[in-house]
């Protein structure tokens, strides 16, 4: 069965916190792969424990350690390698939002795919990323490119959740309520139109059909929820009772 999903490799990382925020990132979008290369300070890492804060922490229990990239990467089919810097060096470069694409589908196909991340002083060495067949480059100001390891994490992390989620761009919170059928919408321009007329707001004579049409149109333009359209009648009803008295 292929594994669905890619290792994260923090490589040399130097912050047992840096440890922690990435795993945290990793598993806001269901990531839990991740493996480290040499850690400066050992492992485990108390600082990265507290850091990931809870559920978090159990990316940390089954991280795998190992003492050099290449034993990290011996079992991956495909390397990408996050930089800022160009290197020199000839190979396809990929934005995280396109790299995460391509990750997808050689998991899918059963490659095992790794991700690799330099640790926070200088990032990733060049002989780091002569061992990667393809660069993330993430697009950012070149006056400060330089990204928090937790934060490379989290922009890889979320692209590959994003792109795997059914998520809509938007959706209109109801709050308790649901949005007004046609009906109601249209019983509302009958009311506002009717109390208008007697208002004498339609005027002069000869734009009284436009004015009406350009009001339902306002009304169709509008998203109204049902607890809009009763408010909506209640101001009116309110504005007439105080006229009337």
């Amino acid at each position: 069965m292929p594994d669905l999903q890619p290792s994260f490799i923090l490589v040399r990382p130097q912050m047992g916190e840096n440890i922690g925020a990435a795993a945290r990132a990793m598993l806001n979008f269901g990531l839990s792969h991740m493996r480290l290369v040499g850690p400066r300070d050992g492992w485990p890492n108390p600082r990265a424990v507290a850091m990931a804060s809870g559920a978090a922490g159990r990316v940390l229990d089954h991280a795998r350690v190992f003492q050099t990239l290449p034993e990290a990467i011996g079992d991956c089919a495909h390397v990408f390698a996050t930089t800022a810097r160009s290197r020199d060096l000839t190979k396809p470069v990929m934005t995280p939002e396109r790299a995460m694409e391509h990750a997808r589908a050689l998991c899918a196909s059963g490659q095992k795919v790794a991700v690799l991340f330099g640790p926070e002083r200088a990032g990733l060495e060049n002989e780091d990323i002569a061992r990667a067949n393809t660069i993330i480059s993430v697009p950012v100001n070149p006056d400060f490119a330089s990204l928090n390891l937790g934060q490379a994490v989290l922009l890889c992390a979320y692209e590959w959740g994003r792109q795997g989620a059914n998520t809509p761009p938007e959706v209109l919170e109801l709050a308790g309520t649901e949005r007004a059928p046609a009906i109601e919408i249209e019983k509302l321009g009958d009311h506002y139109e009717e109390r208008l007329e007697e208002a004498g707001f339609f005027f002069p004579e000869t734009k009284a059909e436009g004015m009406k049409l350009n009001l339902r149109n306002l009304w169709s333009r509008m998203p109204l929820t049902r607890a809009d359209v009763q408010t909506l009648h209640g101001m009116l009803r309110q504005i007439v009772r105080r006229r009337d008295r």
